[in-house]
């Protein structure tokens, strides 16, 4: 059997390079893979330690943050009713 195999008008495919490249394609991409699931984990498992260490939850500050956005709001609706319902 022919290592080199004609297709149509003299297009040769040499087969056991193209094998070859189909090989280290897969085992590159498993390799991709897997690298990229050992990233996630690491960074993963920093956060979780980082999220562990903080004094204040993130829920504590996010309710916090909340309050305060409510209570300037409020302000400064009352300070543009106090400013637009005064006769001038």
């Amino acid at each position: 059997m022919a290592t080199n195999q004609r297709i149509s008008n003299g297009f040769q495919v040499n087969r056991s390079m193209l094998t070859g490249g189909v090989v280290l394609t897969g085992i590159g991409s498993a390799l991709g893979a897997a690298g990229t699931a050992m990233v996630c984990v690491a960074l993963l498992t920093a956060g979780r330690n980082w999220l562990r260490s903080l004094d204040t939850t993130p829920t504590a500050l996010a309710h916090r943050a909340l309050h305060e956005a409510k209570v300037a709001s409020s302000a400064g609706w009352e300070a543009w009713r106090a400013e637009h319902s005064s006769p001038n």
